[in-house]
């Protein structure tokens, strides 16, 4: 079964966000485990946890998407902004042990200027400490844009980063399409290559989430500026050929555009029409 959904706000409780992700049509759905900007986590309770459980089975959901906080940063020039970081991760795997299986998404970070090669053992040495004991959850790199001192713009910087932590098991990728087309893959044109690169570098059993989306720069700006499906310069063409893709289709597609619920609803239609013909 195809598995398509949206971000879904978790201000209301996991119930909540699980109603309303079935109000879009969805399948599955990705979350902040706190507001994107930082700050506390709303408090949950088991009871609310196994109620959401018991929703996400009775409807046939695949895997969900906890997303971390966009203030993380595990390789920050400031060392408390690290240790920041890696005690927010572990608070936000702490409550997913609440929803075992699942899958944790987070961006690789910025190195400040410190350098690439300092920026990936720092970021390493974060996923070193939460991998030490068993996560509840797979821990996902996300493909970046690669402007300025972002690290994940390039396959090669996700390997490495990998390549450093002992407990790798625990570790995956999501692929941002948005993200990857600024960074300068042709995804448009040449997705088979794409995809054949990365199972070199990586390997497509790395591979676990896509976040769905559109540009709106030209291919290599390394910006990254979300579009809504049909409304970027990726184009609709390619969009169904990266939903209907052997190596892709069985994956949990999560829509990161720009839209209201009318617009999730609406592309999570248009899509999975797409994915089932």
């Amino acid at each position: 079964m195809f598995t398509i959904g949206a971000h879904i706000s978790s201000a209301k409780g996991y119930p909540s966000m699980g109603r309303h992700a079935l109000d879009l049509g969805a399948s599955t759905l990705a979350f902040f485990t706190r507001n994107p900007r930082g700050g506390k986590a709303r408090e949950l309770d088991e009871g609310e946890a196994s109620t959401f459980r018991e929703m996400l089975a009775a409807h046939g959901f695949g895997p969900i998407i906890a997303h971390g906080a966009y203030t993380l940063n595990p390789c920050s020039v400031k060392e408390n902004v690290r240790e920041f970081t890696r005690e927010t991760m572990r608070d936000d795997l702490l409550r997913l042990s609440q929803l075992p299986g699942n899958l944790y998404n987070f961006h690789p970070g910025s190195h400040g200027g410190q350098g690439l090669d300092v920026g990936i053992a720092q970021i390493a040495e974060v996923l070193c400490a939460l991998t030490e004991e068993e996560p509840p959850a797979t821990l996902l790199l996300e493909t970046m844009a690669g402007g300025g001192a972002a690290i994940g713009g390039q396959f090669e910087e996700l390997r490495r980063i990998i390549d450093q932590v002992p407990h790798a098991e625990k570790l995956g990728v999501c692929l941002d399409v948005c993200h990857v087309w600024d960074a300068g893959y042709d995804i448009q044109k040449d997705l088979d290559g794409v995809l054949t690169s990365f199972d070199r570098i990586i390997g497509l059993s790395r591979l676990f989430a896509v976040h769905l989306n559109e540009s709106k720069n030209d291919r290599g700006s390394r910006r990254d500026r979300h579009a809504r499906l049909g409304e970027g310069t990726i184009g609709l063409e390619a969009i169904a050929r990266i939903v209907t893709h052997p190596a892709l289709r069985q994956l949990p597609f999560v829509l990161e555009t720009p839209n209201d619920d009318a617009g999730w609803a609406r592309e999570i239609r248009m899509v999975r029409e797409m994915a089932e013909g």
